[in-house]
């Protein structure tokens, strides 16, 4: 079992009030007895006091639970506890809180034997349950500082080692606690924060020297208690709120909260608000009161104005500790009330009356400025003004517009005045807000105002009565034929009696003229309804009537004229060429023939198709049928055989007029030989156009010699593209200008030649001599096997700036590419035998003096690599 001395259980009720203390006696110094209560909330030390294990421990109600004593020797002991709270000063409950902490420390020991009870009493079964551990944060030490002894009874026997384990021991925090392993005494090493963390819970073990658990493990509960330590924190330095200007007592403003990190169900955490100050103290000093534990913001007091007071600054501070000032920590925030407008001003205009002029005829044109007092918040909707005419205006001949930026009304004119009609206009203007006026707020009498607009009389133009004026005439009348007086009216009736003088605008085929005084319209032409200058029958021409007054205005007048149409066109006929097969066909028996008539009806058609007596030969090859009252029909007579060729055949058209116009027309008729289907052969038409069979013949020969030409043209063509495609790569050998040594013959030595042996001077027939010299020794024309580089690839449909990059891209990839011809290998011109008695020409020395520069051979590009490895390297080979 293990025998437990708590060093810190020295806790005083969180809600600082003192319980009583319950004392006990087994008859042997009350050595060993364990208290137990019934009610969790609370627990009793080895002392007798009273003291509550829990945050959630409450006294606002009196409390009563069951307390039970037993010891080794005795039965078990009940009695009722009852607790009431004793309310103390502050002063006290600090005093009681220190003398809680310094009080020397109980012992309590844990047992697990049972008693037999003698005296007839019930045996009760206990679980023993370890006190939590109280530990006040923040604390000053000395560290390390002991809470706790453990000790188990099986020490006296055996050797025994404790540990703990849990958060703060083994796990982190690490270290936090630790515990002598010998002696069981546990200790915190360094001051602890409620804050970061508020409790542990840990589990100490007892084993003997090999391990070997000796008792069960037992919880240990460490508190840590909450200390003042923290002020109260408001979220934001300055907070915003409004109010409606003339709210009531009691309307709510705005909300404030700040937040303390310590314990809120102890005064440490408690927090309470205040007004510090109200700036202005307009109309009073205190005109919002804030909830001291909501941090509601309140009105106590009527009078808010935004036009005198338009935003109100308040501190306030928030204080823990219940809102003690002696021993709470404080924090203030600013709170920026702003004073809401309503519409309790309403618009006043400056004057009762207003005046303004205006010239007759104009628009758009403002006549009279409305200027208005409101002393609600500026381009608002309680500050927009609103304008309107009530009377002295039937015809709506004014408006009044706001001027956005300084709330003026703006008499406007949008419909024209006439002095003559009126010579001034009397209005009576109301002002109004865009918003309604608040609650039991009257409009002004200085809201409704008089204007007085003056109409200024100006010279007005003439116009003409009748615009446009139409008449109706017959046309080709003569030049000089009156058609009408278009005269035109003053409408300034209160002037002088002005005169009118008349001019000619718009007249597009100059075909009238005006009396410049009384406006009598004459024609200076014939009339001619098919002019291009008619549409519709009717000519159009504008004439200008002007006055003398000061400044001289002018008025414009249109003459619309209705041309009667009379028969003076012929009708022309149609078509003027056609064609007719040289035999009556059974499918075609002529050519189909109108007329057209720039007149209309009745002076157009039907008409009559006639032909002349004159030539007689017309009337005996040629006939006409009517079709319809339009249309007829030119044809051979039956029986009758022409030539093929051109025929010119006169025709007389005649129209429906009254009286009737005619016209002889000439139709030219190609006669030729047709088909079956009645068109014309390509010989006849042909002999039809006037040649004969020699000349045919002849144009036919041409044409096949033409067809010839280009057949050869086109054959020499494709010839030319098949060998193009064919041609190889390389030049053919006899085109092949590289230095190859050319065997012609074998003429022998001469005279000093014949103690060589010539056939050292032959191409051997076998290459052995030549495979066994040293790899890179070849031949000129020999192709190094090496992968071939990759030429770039050209687009199907190539843009034109990109055949520039095509073309350099191909040429870089052929400067370096090996297997490109030339091939850039090592010369061997020929075989000439080992050995000679000749020197080398490798011994002879270079006549040049100092050394020469090769290194310019690397920048020729890699057919000039090799030289520029062999001389190019600063050393003589």
């Amino acid at each position: 079992m293990y025998h437990i001395h708590n060093n810190l259980n020295r806790n005083i009720m969180r809600a600082q009030k003192t319980s009583l203390k319950m004392k006990f006696d087994d008859c042997v110094g009350n050595k060993a007895v364990v208290f137990q209560s019934s009610d969790p909330n609370f627990s009793v030390r080895n002392d007798g006091s009273i003291f509550a294990l829990r945050e959630g421990a409450s006294l606002d109600e009196p409390v009563q639970f069951k307390m039970t004593a037993s010891g080794p020797h005795t039965d078990v002991w009940e009695t009722v506890i009852q607790l009431v709270t004793e309310e103390k000063s502050p002063d006290a409950t600090r005093k009681a809180m220190k003398d809680s902490f310094e009080a020397p420390p109980p012992v309590i020991t844990f047992s697990g034997h049972r008693m037999n009870s003698t005296k007839g009493l019930r045996r009760q079964k206990r679980d023993w349950v370890i006190p939590p551990i109280n530990v006040a944060e923040n604390s000053r030490g000395p560290f390390p500082q002991m809470l706790v002894s453990i000790r188990s009874d099986q020490d006296q026997d055996i050797s025994i080692r404790y540990s703990i384990t849990g958060v703060g021991a083994d796990q982190p925090p690490n270290e936090v606690f630790n515990i002598d392993p010998v002696h069981g005494k546990m200790f915190v090493t360094k001051p602890l924060d409620r804050e970061h963390r508020s409790s542990y819970h840990l589990r100490a073990h007892a084993v003997d020297m090999n391990g070997n658990q000796v008792e069960n493990p037992i919880d240990l509960y460490i508190f840590v208690i909450d200390m003042n330590d923290n002020r109260p924190e408001f979220k934001n330095q300055v907070y915003n709120g409004s109010v409606d200007e003339g709210s009531k007592p009691g309307t709510f403003v705005m909300h404030l909260a700040a937040f303390d990190a310590d314990d809120n169900t102890t005064a440490n955490g408690m927090v309470r608000y205040r007004i510090l100050s109200q700036t202005p103290h307009s109309p009073i000093p205190n005109m919002f009161t804030i909830n001291s534990e909501t941090g509601d913001i309140v009105t106590v007091a009527p009078g808010l104005d935004r036009e005198k007071v338009s935003q109100y600054t308040v501190i306030v501070q928030a204080t823990d500790m219940e809102g003690n000032l002696n021993f709470g920590l404080s924090n203030t925030a600013t709170a920026i009330i702003t004073v809401s407008d309503i519409n309790d001003s309403p618009p006043m205009l400056t004057s009762r009356t207003f005046s303004g002029e205006v010239p007759e005829n104009r628009v758009d044109v403002v006549v009279a400025n409305l200027t208005v007092i409101d002393a609600d918040q500026p381009h608002s909707p309680n500050w927009n003004a609103i304008y309107r005419i009530i009377s002295g205006d039937p015809s709506g001949h004014f408006t009044i517009r706001t001027d956005p930026v300084s709330n003026d009304g703006m008499v406007t004119v949008v419909k024209p005045v006439d002095f003559e009609m009126n010579r001034a206009f009397m209005l009576t203007v109301v002002v109004s807000n865009q918003a309604h006026l608040a609650s039991g707020i009257q409009s002004s009498l200085q809201s409704t105002a008089g204007v007085t607009i003056s109409v200024q009389d100006v010279n007005e133009a003439p116009y003409f009565p009748t615009n446009p004026k139409h008449i109706r005439f017959e046309e080709g009348v003569p030049a000089g034929t009156s058609l009408t007086t278009f005269s035109a009216s003053d409408p300034d009736r209160l002037q002088m009696q002005q005169i009118i003088r008349y001019s000619k605008l718009n007249d597009p085929a100059d075909w009238l003229s005006i009396n410049r005084s009384n406006g009598q319209i004459v024609t200076t032409a014939v009339l001619d309804r098919e002019s291009i200058y008619v549409k519709n029958n009717i000519y159009e021409a504008t004439f200008l009537a002007t006055d003398n007054g000061s400044p001289p205005a002018s008025g414009t007048g249109t003459l619309q004229i209705y041309l009667i149409d009379i028969n003076d066109n012929p009708p022309a006929l149609i078509p003027k060429e056609s064609q007719i097969c040289e035999r009556i066909n059974k499918n075609v028996h002529g050519v189909n023939i109108t007329a057209a008539d720039a007149d209309t009806d009745p002076n157009a058609g039907p008409f009559v198709f006639e032909l002349p007596n004159f030539p007689s030969s017309i009337r005996r090859n040629w006939t006409i049928s009517r079709i319809s009252g339009d249309y007829g029909r030119l044809g051979l007579r039956y029986q009758v055989y022409l030539e093929p060729g051109m025929y010119e055949v006169p025709v007389i058209v005649s129209d429906s007029g009254n009286p009737p116009l005619s016209n002889r027309s000439l139709i030219k008729v190609k006669v030729c030989p047709c088909d079956e289907n009645g068109d014309c052969t390509t010989l006849g038409a042909v002999a039809a156009a006037g040649l004969g069979t020699g000349a045919i013949i002849s144009i036919l020969i041409c044409i096949i010699i033409l067809l010839s030409m280009v057949l050869l043209f086109v054959v020499w063509i494709k010839r030319r593209e098949k060998e193009r495609q064919t041609k190889q790569l390389l030049i053919d050998p006899e085109d092949d200008v590289r230095d190859n040594i050319l065997k012609y013959d074998e003429e022998g030595g001469g005279e000093e030649d014949q103690d060589y042996d010539l056939s050292q001077l032959q191409q051997p027939d076998s290459l052995e001599h030549i495979i066994s010299k040293p790899p890179g020794v070849r031949r000129v024309d020999e192709r190094p096997i090496i992968p071939e580089s990759q030429y770039p690839i050209r687009p199907v449909v190539p843009h034109p700036g990109d055949i520039g990059d095509f073309i350099h891209e191909g040429l870089r990839a052929a400067d370096n590419d090996p297997t490109a011809p030339p091939y850039d290998s090592l010369l061997v011109f020929d075989y000439e035998g080992s050995g000679s008695t000749a020197g080398s020409v490798s011994s002879l020395n270079s006549s040049s003096t100092g050394d020469q520069d090769y290194d310019y051979l690397n920048d020729w590009g890699p057919r000039f690599k090799k030289l520029a490895d062999m001389y190019g390297g600063g050393y003589e080979d």
